[in-house]
């Protein structure tokens, strides 16, 4: 697997960060999250006033082998549907998102069951056309996580390289709840019917459905539960590769807009390989899926929206991007006391 450099962000600065966001005329402490997010920022980019330059929004699409178990109320010919809608239709729930937040939009294939054609706009980065039904098999080769993780990191590397410093990560891929359930029960040994939701809005008899051919997928797994060894049997292709972005991107000391359920168990096996990584990261939104919450208390993040929202594509790290921008924007722009002439108060 590829090695990446990733350290914590040096310290020596934060002191003179939190001088300055004290020292801002208004009482310490009295805009909150802002603060916090806006020291994080100065310490990620070693600066004392941060800059947010050309947010992109990486969606990452791939179709799963577990549908063939009827664990989704949508079929997977949904993925490539809505891969051609972000890029041609313009209408998708991310689209008008990135339109208001000025993000640029790029989508990735993956591993979708799908030829797209070379004039639609999407990243070629396919390993396979879906997974393995991992109720009877590992759902990928050693070889092929590699080179998800490889590609991800690719992907990130160019978008840096247009001047990009803050990036969000989605996914498209119909079954991925069911991935990201299995990874989430692996990783933090909370039972797997508390990791199981509705996804795309399985009813009751349904979830029933798909937490017992998940269980049945556990107890057929033969393997160490070693974070590399979950990530390839049980995850996608679309899955792997952010983790390998989301790697990427730390490396490249950008902060990362983590997005829901799906992008957090994503990044919790991205810690698990580089802990890290976490400094870079900012957490959109709780999700309304089952089990989002519960994953998030586990590794301590706290996200800046509960809007109920559940539809991925990385709309609740795009939705929450404005209160990053606020928090720099505070940083920056705000007089301090001395500046706008006013007596310290607290």
């Amino acid at each position: 697997m590829k090695h990446f450099r990733i350290y914590n962000p040096e310290e020596k600065i934060r002191e003179a960060l939190q001088y300055k966001i004290d020292n801002l005329a208004k009482p310490k402490g009295s805009l909150g999250r802002l603060e916090e997010l806006a020291l994080q920022a100065g310490l990620i980019q070693q600066t004392l006033s941060p800059a947010l330059q050309k947010p992109h929004n990486i969606i990452f699409a791939a179709d799963h082998g577990i549908t063939d178990e009827n664990v989704s109320i949508s079929p997977k010919e949904v993925t490539w549907q809505q891969c051609l809608h972000f890029l041609q239709g313009n209408g998708g729930g991310i689209n008008f998102l990135c339109r208001q937040h000025g993000f640029t939009l790029c989508v990735v294939d993956a591993g979708v069951d799908y030829n797209f054609s070379s004039d639609t706009g999407i990243m070629d980065m396919k390993v396979r056309r879906g997974t393995r039904n991992y109720v009877y098999e590992a759902a990928m080769t050693i070889e092929e996580m590699d080179l998800c993780i490889d590609r991800g990191a690719t992907i990130v590397r160019k978008v840096n390289e247009t001047g990009c410093n803050v990036v969000g990560f989605g996914e498209m891929g119909i079954g991925n709840t069911s991935s990201s359930s299995l990874w989430m029960n692996c990783l933090t040994n909370i039972p797997l019917l508390q990791c199981v939701g509705a996804g795309a809005g399985l009813s009751y008899d349904g979830i029933r459905h798909k937490y017992q051919i998940l269980k049945r997928a556990l107890d057929n797994y033969r393997g160490d539960r070693s974070v590399t060894d979950v990530m390839r049997y049980f995850g996608g292709y679309e899955m792997v590769m952010a983790v390998g972005a989301m790697l990427q991107a730390a490396e490249l000391k950008m902060i990362i807009l983590v997005d829901g359920f799906i992008m957090t168990t994503c990044i919790l096996a991205a810690s698990r390989l580089y802990p890290e990584v976490m400094s870079y990261a900012i957490f959109g939104h709780c999700s309304d899926e089952t089990g989002h919450s519960l994953l998030l208390n586990a590794i301590d993040a706290r996200p800046l929206l509960n809007l109920g929202m559940r539809l991925g594509e990385g709309t609740g790290a795009v939705c929450a991007y404005p209160i990053l921008d606020s928090a720099v924007r505070m940083i920056n722009e705000m007089n301090s006391f001395e500046e706008g002439k006013v007596i310290k108060y607290f």
